[in-house]
């Protein structure tokens, strides 16, 4: 449960350095928070890249730039520059360098946990709780209402669902046009936010069905892959409107937490071998 509680930059939790480059980590229960301090002629490109191991940055960035000036440019080319008193969101696949002759000061909400870190640290095969989110019917909805509505209504969805997965300590590893593929560190983790997604956009006319599955996963290029992916997207499939299916895997890492789930029976997953259990998150 949230509680009241405080914290100071000055004494971090953990400290985190990197060429012309440095984040101090706090957090709050589930939540990190960073303040990454970033020196004139800093560029991710040349100093973290090599840190990284990916041609561009994959982690999401939510934050508020104290000071400075950053300059981002997107994959696809899309770029803009942050200056002091802004708010920003940078999605996964982009570069980024500060402008200038002042160091950019900053603090972020969803990238402290894995930013400036070695694949090695990360664990290029890791035992995680997959989530999978999907609007339903949401072809649709997209005939009913028309393209620009629906573009609002995404964007819309995607806010809320995003700060259900930041919440619980998730981290977003790739976006499928009308849901998400997330991964967390615990199984109650991943329920307790699939549990917010539904009543989240409610009031936007949509509805959301969550599968997931704890299992090793392959993380390639800051993306995850292999068979727990395809598994947690297949239970998603046979979730109903508002619904939350686990797998019987993750059902077993549950002891001592307070979710409550029922039986929803065995059933075969599509391209996947032998029946399965499945539960079900009570309401």
């Amino acid at each position: 449960m949230p509680r009241l509680q405080r914290k100071s930059f000055d004494k971090p939790d953990e400290v985190r350095t990197f060429p012309a480059g440095r984040m101090d980590i706090i957090t709050l229960d589930e939540v990190g928070i960073g303040r990454i301090v970033l020196q004139p002629g800093w560029r991710w490109s040349k100093d973290v890249a090599p840190i990284a191991g990916t041609t561009s940055c994959v982690h999401r960035h939510l934050g508020f730039l104290i000071s400075g000036s950053l300059h981002v440019r997107m994959d696809d080319g899309t770029e803009t520059t942050i200056v002091a008193g802004d708010a920003y969101e940078i999605p996964p696949g982009h570069d980024a360098w500060v402008v200038g002759d002042e160091l950019a000061d900053s603090i972020e909400f969803t990238s402290a946990h894995a930013f400036g870190l070695p694949p090695e640290h990360l664990g290029e095969r890791v035992l995680a709780t997959v989530l999978f989110s999907d609007i339903v019917e949401s072809t649709a909805v997209l005939e009913r209402v028309g393209d620009h509505a629906w573009a609002d209504l995404l964007r819309e969805h995607n806010v809320r669902l995003r700060a259900a997965i930041d919440r619980f300590r998730g981290r977003e590893v790739d976006s499928t046009g009308d849901g998400f593929l997330a991964i967390f560190d615990g199984a109650a983790k991943a329920i307790l936010a699939a549990a917010r997604m539904d009543p989240a956009v409610a009031d936007l006319g949509l509805r959301v069905r969550v599968g997931i599955h704890t299992s090793e996963v392959d993380i390639v290029g800051g993306r995850a892959r292999g068979v727990a992916v395809h598994t947690a997207a297949r239970i998603a499939s046979l979730a109903g409107a508002g619904e939350v299916f686990v797998s019987g895997m993750t059902r077993d890492l549950l002891d001592g937490s307070t979710v409550e789930l029922e039986s929803r029976g065995e059933h075969e997953l599509k391209g996947l071998s032998g029946a399965r259990p499945i539960f079900a998150l009570k309401r």
